[in-house]
């Protein structure tokens, strides 16, 4: 993402906070590919019931965002908030919304529970709530491109993150050639080679601020029109080589569909193969290769792809596969280094390599770990020193 000027950022529980202007929400919701959503916090007060938190919605002058003919949903989190239904916490909310519009406009806006023009979102916290609204609508993480999808697929903010974590930026500098041999419905590779080919993550999607107010004037839909003519012109080709594999066909199948409608189809190589067996691509002589994986497992997938069992791989498959790597990825003169994402945190000991990072993640509700191995000649272990303790986790 192209750095925004300099501004306060301050961060906080679940992700952070910074000041900006309109262009801003638009330049993070067309940029960012690590965020799942841009809220824009409009009140923040100290509450103790549901009337205090109509009281707090009453303050922001809705009409300056929507007419009646707009749809609105409130959604509610909270930590530690004494109130005992965040149901009623969101209809007090909406409530608020619709009757300051009444009394100005003579009606009311509807409900929408799926597609909202002003999605609303409400945190409460042990003693304050703040109330945003949902520049996004939809996740972040949802780039426009997906259709064909395999069993339990792996987020895109996810993948981006894990990319972020290996310092993979899509250059031959850093992180050099990718490669994925469990690469599903193609996640990792789709997401790496937008990176590598400079193409902004929600190019391809729709947001919700497009249809309000603030964000409708001529000079900020000039200016939307102009954010994304810039993100077109700077699409380029990939400087490094990027290759997906699966030993299910279908998935390459699905792989490829997905990387057309993302744009980048050209600049991945698939192929079929059993990730024991694949042999590492073919790199030039002083080009560094990262291979990174999200393999099955119990929790999310099992090995024949029934999504939601709870078997695991083969005992011996990660055993296995360190095998093959120390066979076929220790030979290229400028080395490999390999990312697993896994659940177990005794993944090291099961592949017998020392890690030299591990890099706390989740997985939707399941709490992983991003393990790196340098893959050296010989024994493809690394010296005790050189592992790290957990890093910070991702929000």
């Amino acid at each position: 993402m192209r750095q925004l000027p300099e501004r306060r950022v301050e961060r906080q529980r679940g992700g952070i906070a910074l000041e900006g202007d309109e262009a801003d929400v638009m330049r993070l919701n067309l940029e960012c590919r690590l965020a799942q959503r841009v809220l824009v916090e409009v009140a923040h007060g100290r509450y103790r019931d549901e009337q205090d938190l109509y009281a707090l919605a009453r303050t922001v002058g809705w009409s300056h965002w929507i007419t009646p003919r707009h749809t609105l949903r409130v959604d509610t989190t909270a930590h530690r908030s004494p109130l005992r239904s965040l149901n009623f916490a969101a209809l007090r909310v909406k409530d608020a919304v619709c009757d300051q519009l009444r009394e100005a406009h003579g009606a009311r806006p509807d409900v929408d529970t799926r597609a909202p023009d002003l999605p609303l979102l409400l945190h409460l916290g042990a003693e304050d709530a703040t109330l945003y609204v949902d520049s996004s609508g939809e996740a972040l993480f949802k780039r426009g491109w997906r259709e064909d999808k395999g069993d339990a697929p792996l987020k895109e903010t996810l993948a981006a993150a894990m990319l972020a974590a290996a310092g993979w930026r899509g250059t031959p500098e850093a992180g050099g050639a990718l490669h994925d041999p469990c690469c599903g419905s193609g996640t990792i590779a789709i997401e790496a080679a937008q990176i590598a080919c400079g193409i902004a993550p929600g190019l391809q999607r729709r947001f919700a601020f497009e249809r309000l107010l603030p964000f409708g004037t001529p000079a900020l839909r000039t200016r939307w029109q102009q954010l994304k003519q810039a993100a077109r012109e700077r699409i380029h080709e990939a400087a490094v080589p990027i290759v997906a594999s699966d030993v299910a066909f279908r998935m390459v199948d699905f792989a490829r569909r997905n990387a057309q409608r993302a744009g980048v189809a050209g600049a991945i190589e698939f192929h079929g193969g059993d990730a024991l067996e694949r042999p590492a691509p073919e790199l030039p002589t002083g080009l560094p290769g990262t291979l990174m994986i999200n393999p099955p497992y119990g929790e999310r997938i099992d090995v024949a792809g029934k999504a939601g069992a709870n078997k695991a791989l083969p005992e011996d498959f990660f055993a296995r596969l360190a095998s093959h790597w120390k066979r076929a990825y220790t030979q290229h003169p400028a080395g490999w280094t390999a990312w697993v994402l896994s659940p177990d945190m005794k993944l090291p000991g099961a592949m017998r390599l020392k890690e030299s990072r591990r890099v706390p993640m989740w997985n939707g509700p399941i709490e992983c770990r991003l393990f790196r191995f340098d893959l050296v000649r010989g024994s493809a272990r690394v010296p005790r020193t050189a592992v790290a303790d957990d890093d910070e986790p991702n929000d």
